[in-house]
């Protein structure tokens, strides 16, 4: 039986003003099992006013008040911890086990950071720069903020945009994505009792809800995750009026393997941090540069990973590493990567739709290519799915020169046993992040995001809080 949710928009759960919904599809399955509303410009409109009114009280807030109502929708959250992970999975049709133990956990650690980093942010000392006068740097709020998140991760990219925005002293108006608002709508509905009203909205729609987002004139930064052609649309559509942006867009991995790796556990960890969330993640692990004298064992290592553990599978399937893709054209777009490869390339495992009890859904088999150059498509666009590409390099300037050999510069990794080498990457790598002997690991304390059209700002960290914040100069003179 269908059920729907709503808007929540000034403290209230509303639906669509047009009364227009949209259904909810439940990707392991590929049923219908929820309506959202279909939000038009009018439930921006009344989004956006709500979020103006609160900001006029939220801005004054101190930083300890914001604090303790971050710290209590994080403890509300937990404790619902369950519901989240149910929700969220039924939404995303991700393994329920995985969800609960490497989705939630950072989610509410995340909301914790940001909760003590509202007290600690940081400004130059005040001081006399010209005879009389004294000057100071004053850190502000921004305003109201338009955010609009993913697919991928809908609860945990949620957090990843209202946590920063709110302790910094802004309001939100969210959109989550059209496939995807289940979780984002049950947390926007908890944090009602824990924020003012208008603190934070969420308005669930389309990509037209979305452009209305961007077009409103009251928000002063619009933050997305998403592609880079969303992205671009977004960055056009606020240079009309001057908004900041603060964009997360796509990513192609490089993982460099030099022929001093351990090979079994480089093997191991590349395929979970390829495969797992069905390779749906920016930071991937989906395009490996291997050595020489490697590359033919670890091709072979990653295939049988493939084959053996890296396993598709419905949530409640303790095995299964990750669940569908998210959606009917996501899939095709997977297939079609995969249908088009040149002839000097071969799939050494997977290659398929997943079938028998996975048929229903939105499933496809952990899948590796190998054999591919430098400027085929598997190499230089973003599949957003299980597939992993294996390069052969053949020394260390040329790893560096096909790494960086993408429009895409978010996040990398090297695995070496050399110190001096791993340094000598870390330097010349042109990404976002680089992940020494790893990959995939995040905290709350350190910053996420690229460069080039992987986008410009930073999620987690001091630096998340900082871009939802303005600088201010005061000068006083001191013969007054």
């Amino acid at each position: 039986m269908s059920r729907s949710v709503l808007n929540v928009v000034d403290g209230q759960s509303v639906a669509a003003r047009s009364g227009r919904t949209t259904d909810v599809v439940d990707p392991a399955t590929g049923q219908v099992f929820a309506t959202a509303p279909l939000s038009g410009p009018e439930d921006v409109d009344a989004a956006f006013a709500a979020a103006g009114r609160a900001f006029e009280t939220w801005r004054d807030t101190t930083p300890g008040e914001r604090q303790r109502a971050l710290l209590r929708i994080a403890d509300a959250i937990e404790a619902r911890a369950e519901e989240f992970v149910r929700v969220e999975s039924e939404n995303t049709g991700k393994p329920l086990g995985l969800t609960a133990t490497e989705e939630l956990p950072p989610m509410v650690d995340q909301i914790r950071f940001f909760a003590g980093a509202a007290r600690v942010l940081e400004g130059r000392s005040a001081g006399e720069y010209m005879a009389g006068m004294t000057s100071m740097i004053r850190r502000e709020p921004i305003g109201v903020v338009a955010q609009v998140t993913p697919w991928n991760y809908p609860m945990m990219m949620a957090v990843w945009k209202w946590a920063p925005a709110i302790a910094a002293g802004n309001c939100v108006v969210l959109k989550p994505s059209d496939t995807t608002p289940m979780s984002t709508v049950l947390m926007a509905e908890l944090m009602q009792e824990f924020l003012p009203p208008g603190v934070l909205n969420v308005v669930c729609g389309d990509r037209d809800t979305g452009r209305a987002l961007v077009a409103h004139p009251l928000p002063r930064l619009v933050s997305i995750t998403g592609s880079v052609r969303a992205g671009m649309e977004v960055a056009g559509a606020a240079a009309r009026d001057l908004k900041r942006t603060h964009l997360e867009l796509g990513g192609k991995a490089p993982v460099v393997v030099f022929d001093d790796a351990d090979l079994a556990a480089a093997a191991e960890e590349i395929a979970v941090a390829g495969f797992f969330n069905a390779g749906q993640d920016c930071t991937a692990a989906t395009r490996v540069l291997a050595g020489p004298r490697v590359h033919d064992d670890f091709v072979a290592a990653l295939a049988e990973q493939a084959r053996t553990a890296a396993l598709p599978g419905m949530p409640d399937d303790g095995d299964a590493l990750f669940g569908p893709v998210n959606n009917p054209n996501q899939l095709a777009r997977v297939e079609g990567f995969l249908s088009r490869l040149p002839d000097h390339a071969s799939v050494v495992a997977g290659g398929s739709r997943a079938g028998g009890k996975l048929a229903a859904g939105y499933f496809h088999e952990a899948t590796v290519v190998s054999g591919l150059r430098q400027d085929d498509e598997l190499v230089q666009d973003e599949v957003f799915g299980p597939v992993i590409s294996v390069q052969r390099f053949t020394d260390e300037d040329e790893a560096v020169r096909w790494a960086n050999g993408v429009e895409y510069g978010l996040a990398s990794s090297v695995w070496t046993k050399d110190h001096g080498r791993a340094m000598r990457m870390a330097r010349r790598l042109d990404f976002g992040c680089v992940w020494i002997n790893t990959h995939i690991p995040l905290v709350a304390e350190m910053p996420h995001g690229g460069f080039r059209h992987s986008g410009h700002g930073k999620d987690l960290s001091m630096y998340a809080l900082e871009d939802y914040t303005r600088i201010k100069h005061v000068m006083t003179s001191l013969e007054a």
